[in-house]
């Protein structure tokens, strides 16, 4: 029987990553996850991960740290407030504070060195284009750029031609409630996962930033039981 095949995936501990992770595993792929404490201020999402990893039975989930807080730019890693909204329609056009400024160019360079070393010619990151807050290192193009970069300026890369490094993002034109269905029929646990980007010291999602509003909007829409630990007065599905 052959061997099965390598991938890095980069997982956040979120919604959208657990779900690109177990779409990795239903590939076929031999999983190496890779996530990134960066100074977040939802730092708990590393304990998420930790936990899906563990559910996938990953033995050893990769940590690599970055202190982003240097700087700043962000309100995820400079005190900076948190954009709150009552519903998703609220939800500004614009590119929103919370965006970290080439956060997803920092991680998939992390994730194209794991790669490497191990000997995967595949990356898997959760972005998406559709239900997502504005931020423009989720888009195809962006993918599309760093895929071509990455083949040129990596040994692996350049020494074997016929097997090129590709960078999956099997997440990229699914609305929130199609990726959560595709995770319930995956078998993945999203009580285990964590997408709040202001959450309290015990953990308890906001219920009100963009990342909860979208995340809630998913399971409405996929009538999915909403599994998350809110807040205080705030509510997810009945």
């Amino acid at each position: 029987m052959d061997e099965k095949p390598c991938a890095v995936v980069l997982l956040s501990g979120g919604l959208d990553s657990a779900t690109c992770l177990a779409i990795a595993h239903d590939e076929g792929f031999s999983v190496k996850a890779l996530a990134v404490l960066y100074g977040q201020r939802h730092a708990v999402e590393l304990d998420a991960a930790r936990r899906v990893a563990t559910a996938h039975e990953i033995g050893d989930l990769m940590t690599a740290h970055i202190d982003l807080r240097i700087f700043g730019g962000s309100a995820l890693t400079a005190d900076v407030e948190v954009p709150k909204h009552e519903a998703v329609e609220e939800i500004g056009a614009d590119i929103p504070v919370t965006y970290v400024p080439a956060r997803n160019t920092i991680f998939l360079s992390y994730a194209l060195a794991y790669a490497e070393v191990v000997g995967a010619r595949d990356i898997f990151i959760g972005v998406n284009a559709l239900d997502y807050s504005g931020y423009p290192d989720c888009r195809p193009e962006f993918i599309k750029s760093f895929q071509k970069m990455a083949n040129l300026a990596t040994k692996a890369g350049v020494e074997d031609r016929e097997r090129p490094l590709t960078i999956h993002t099997p997440l990229m034109q699914m609305t929130k409630a199609e990726i959560i269905r595709k995770g319930v029929a995956l078998g993945v646990d999203y009580s285990l996962t964590h997408s709040c980007y202001d959450p309290s010291k015990d953990g308890l999602a906001c219920g009100r930033c963009d990342s909860c509003l979208l995340r809630r909007k998913g399971f409405e829409e996929a009538g999915v039981p909403d599994p998350t630990r809110y807040m205080a007065g705030v509510h997810g599905n009945k």
